[in-house]
């Protein structure tokens, strides 16, 4: 099949645009590594890092040329860089995701997490419990995989359902709302932080990333609260049991007395610090890009301070130091030596392992992809027909989300093809942090039925098919179109170049 894909490259040789000349056979790579991802994920359910690591082989042996990794057969040098290409997107990240995973299963152990919604909810009045489980999702949700902050948070929104009586949609639909724009925006979560690393040529940094992540999240947040309201109260759904979840049993799990649980204060520095460092260091970087070229000072801080704030917000120094901060709030609350904590960290760093495999074999399919020179023929077609990149990063990690269910394999996809497409970034009307987020919520679009999230709220809500179609399903795509206008919107009146 290979060698006869290979063959037909010869007939889809250089093509004269209105331009410049450009070969097509590119875009016949992308659509045919594409289709190889769909089928293998959404159809044959092989598990997501094979289908990736073999996409970028398949890429690589399919372009025209790659660049030089030392082998004159085209066949193993496409192996070599794919294997190469997995090895350095893995060394960017590993670290960083695995301590993620480790901060949110001490703040869920210790009770942090507990501690925090249970002070929102105290701020905010039990009135506004759905506005305090908005908040709770969204701050959870930086170092937390969705999946365990809506489990987490689960237990909080049916208990306010049995005392009040109502509002069950409203609260599950809270919680998605808030949970769902962090982990798509906001690093440390799997997606965004190899976006921000994919991105960093074009000029996207990490600190930078995080900021405009959580600034951007909040207006589709906080809007997605009043569009659930309307569909708690056109199609409100009673309180159900749900296979292997009482509601006792998650009443007795609300119930926790407040004396087991570390003080608030404590609980949000594993969260708080790292964002704090990293986007610090992004802050005196800005600063020392302002220095003059020549002489006068080295640029608004000072030069020992930037250097000892670079070390401390470098990515990985600021999630050790967050880690350190969770490890010790478990040790504290459960009286735990290190030989226990080591102990419970272990499943954690296992199952992280599984994710940083994933997200690098994702990483390494966007950069074949890159070095099949697919960008260079889809920046031509932009600047032929004006097509707007904004737009354009929405639309593509729109489409990879629909067509294959995750959100992440979207962002990791398009995040590669665009970074090819914008080149260094100079060209940019806008500020590359625009590509970022246009890709973060092109990746939320239409969650359905081959997305793992549907079936996590699905089913640990209680509700059918058919109503979580009609709830979750709906809050992705509103979401995702209300940033998208958002950023369209903004882009054009703070293009910020």
């Amino acid at each position: 099949m290979v060698a006869g894909l290979i063959g037909l490259r010869s007939r889809m040789e250089p093509v004269i645009t209105t331009t410049v000349a450009v070969s097509y056979w590119p875009m016949f790579v992308l659509i045919v590594s594409m289709a190889f991802v769909v089928v293998g994920i959404a159809v044959l359910k092989i598990h997501p890092f094979f289908v990736l690591i073999l996409a970028a082989v398949l890429v690589g042996m399919l372009s025209s040329q790659l660049p030089d990794a030392g082998y004159a057969n085209h066949l193993i040098r496409a192996v070599e860089l794919s294997m190469s290409e997995l090895g350095s997107v893995a060394g960017s990240i590993a670290f960083v995701i695995l301590l993620a995973a480790v901060i949110g299963m001490c703040m869920l152990e210790s009770g942090a997490a507990d501690r925090i919604v249970r002070r929102a909810i105290a701020v905010l009045g039990e009135s506004r419990a759905p506005l305090a489980l908005l908040a709770a999702g969204f701050f959870l949700s930086i170092p937390v995989f969705f999946d365990t902050v809506f489990f987490l948070l689960l237990p909080i929104a049916r208990a306010l359902a049995l005392r009040t009586g109502r509002n069950y949609v409203l609260y599950i639909l809270a919680i998605c709302a808030g949970a769902v724009v962090t982990h798509v925006l906001v690093a440390p979560t799997p997606g965004p932080l190899l976006v921000a690393e994919i991105l960093r040529p074009v000029g996207v940094e990490l600190g930078t990333s995080m900021l405009a992540g959580i600034l951007a999240g909040i207006p589709p947040a906080v809007a997605m609260l009043y569009l659930a309201r309307r569909i708690d109260a056109r199609k409100p759904i009673d309180l159900r049991e749900t296979p292997g979840i009482s509601l006792n049993e998650l009443e007795d799990a609300a119930a926790r007395p407040d004396s087991e649980l570390p003080p608030f204060l404590l609980s949000v520095l594993p969260v708080v610090v790292p964002v704090l460092l990293i986007s610090a260091s992004s802050i005196v970087d800005a600063g020392a890009a302002n220095a003059p070229a020549t002489g006068g000072p080295s640029g608004t801080f000072p030069a020992e301070l930037t250097y000892y704030v670079n070390f401390l917000g470098n990515k990985n120094v600021a999630m050790l130091i967050g880690t350190a901060i969770a490890v010790y709030i478990l040790a504290r609350q459960k009286k735990m030596g290190l030989q226990s904590v080591t102990e419970a960290v272990g499943p954690t760093i296992a199952t992280g392992g599984v994710i940083v495999l994933t997200t690098a074999a994702g990483g390494a399919f966007g950069a074949m992809i890159r070095h099949s020179g697919v960008g260079d023929v889809i920046r031509v077609i932009a600047e032929d027909y004006r097509i707007n990149y904004v737009l354009l990063s929405w639309l593509v990690a729109a489409v990879i989300r629909l067509a294959q269910g995750s959100a992440t394999v979207a962002m990791i996809t398009s995040a590669g093809l665009m970074t090819a497409i914008v080149a260094d970034g100079s060209a940019l009307p806008v500020h590359p942090i625009y590509i970022f987020l246009a890709i973060g919520f092109g990746s939320t679009f239409c969650s359905w039925m081959n997305d793992s999230g549907f079936w996590v709220v699905g089913k640990l809500a209680g509700f059918t098919e058919r109503e979580t179609l009609q709830t979750w399903t709906v809050l992705t795509i509103f979401i995702s179109v209300f940033g998208l206008i958002q950023l369209l919107l903004v882009s054009r009146l703070l293009p910020f170049r």
